[in-house]
């Protein structure tokens, strides 16, 4: 009987110490604040995304729900998973132990695996559209996008679900700070056996092959379509757009990819060896937080290629603040700070009527001194208006005044840099 009991508790003493972290408290605490600044620029930068598709949402285009199913993925994997971890690298230990350890290690897999699965698909979709031709409009309207969405989490969570019935297990990391799928898992039965490896093959290596194959051929298309055009002299302006789309999507999933690809070797390593001694914890560390980073950069690719984004963005600061979305031609000239390099506008009058159209055929001389004598005109009746200087520029000489024509013809404008 006491034997039993001694048993039973050295097996508590051994599950606890699974959930104690194996790193330092100093090294705890900068694994909390990098996963908190991750948190932070992913929520910041992926919300914008969404705010901006909400905004835009019947002006959007099927193709671009992968993109909003991608965000969201980023945005609540921050919101739902990532406290949790950053909390337990604070408190030094793992709060909640098995509970809480399910809890994570199940949705961070069926996050990570939708994520995968979005970008594969959004390769695919760009490969049979640029290389193949085989896409329809009728393939990519949005009830299709939105059916090949729900499919995407349909599958991760089955499939992540499994280890809730025996096959497979989540368990914490080697550093303790974290959850995941239990790699070692392959050693203890045949049913466990399976999983990992189904895991690696079908679900990472297998969409890898796919988006770097689908790339690699997209660019190449492009490329060799554009040198071709160059080599009979044809100036090429209607590449120009798909280029920038392939090297943005290209940048997104190479980031994932890279960003994935040391945890996922690690994660492989670690199913030839039944024990953690073979690496250090800090060896799994690094890999798990730079995984994490894949979260934060997508923002940032949308916005410097997609310059649809860059307008959005412009516009929604403007309704949050007004100084910053204001008008390029600003409302007072009072209100403006003063900028080293000015930019005032011109009046160029342009006729339109018959008699102003006769005056053309008139000698120059001629038609020098009716500009000259409607100056005058003007400048006597003294009426002078102010002139809107654009947007964080101002005159160096005060407020710009333009003399008011006489002739009541439309005036367009043209900026000059002074």
């Amino acid at each position: 009987m006491l034997e039993h009991i001694g048993q039973n508790s050295t097996k508590d003493n051994q599950t606890r110490s699974l959930f104690i972290s194996k790193l330092s408290f100093s090294a705890d605490i900068c694994v909390g604040l990098a996963i908190l600044l991750v948190v932070l620029l992913s929520v910041m930068g992926n919300g914008i995304v969404l705010v901006i598709c909400y905004h835009r949402r019947k002006k959007m285009v099927g193709s671009e729900l992968l993109c909003v199913n991608l965000a969201v993925v980023d945005f609540l994997s921050c919101i739902c998973f990532y406290p949790l971890s950053i909390i337990s690298s604070f408190h030094h230990a793992w709060l909640g132990e098995k509970v809480t350890c399910i809890y994570y290690g199940l949705g961070c897999y069926i996050f990570g695996l939708c994520g995968m699965f979005t970008i594969a698909a959004i390769s695919i979709i760009r490969y049979l559209k640029v290389c193949c031709s085989l896409v329809s409009e009728f393939w990519l309207d949005k009830a299709n996008i939105r059916l090949l969405c729900c499919v995407i989490w349909l599958v991760a969570t089955v499939w992540s679900s499994f280890p809730l019935f025996g096959w497979g297990e989540y368990v914490p990391e080697p550093y303790g700070l974290s959850c995941t799928i239990a790699w070692r898992g392959y050693h203890t039965s045949a049913k466990d056996a399976f999983y990992v490896i189904c895991s690696f093959v079908c679900f990472i290596l297998i969409p890898i092959l796919f988006i770097v194959m689908s790339h690699c051929q997209i660019l190449y298309k492009i490329s060799h379509f554009s040198s071709s055009l160059s080599a009979r002299g044809i100036h090429n302006n209607l590449r120009c757009s798909e280029k920038r789309l392939s090297m943005m999507f290209f940048c997104i999933s190479l980031g994932f990819v890279i960003a994935w690809m040391p945890y996922t070797i690690v994660s492989f390593l670690f199913i030839f060896h039944k024990e953690n001694h073979y690496m250090s914890p800090e060896g799994f560390v690094f890999p798990a937080l730079f995984a994490k980073s894949s979260h934060v950069y997508n923002p940032f690719i949308y916005f410097y290629f997609n310059k649809t984004f860059q307008k959005d963005l412009r516009s929604l600061l403007g309704i949050f603040c007004p100084n910053m979305g204001r008008n390029r031609v600003g409302a007072d000239n009072a209100l403006m700070e003063q900028a080293p390099d000015p930019i005032f506008i011109q009046l160029q009058e342009r006729p339109r009527d018959h008699k102003s159209l006769s005056t053309r055929s008139q000698p120059r001389s001629k038609s020098k001194t009716t500009d000259t004598d409607a100056k005058n005109t003007s400048s006597n009746h003294g009426r002078k208006r102010a002139v809107k200087i654009c947007w964080g520029s101002t005159p160096k000489k005060g407020p710009v005044f333009l003399e008011k024509k006489a002739v009541n013809n439309s005036l367009p404008l043209s900026v000059t840099s002074v």
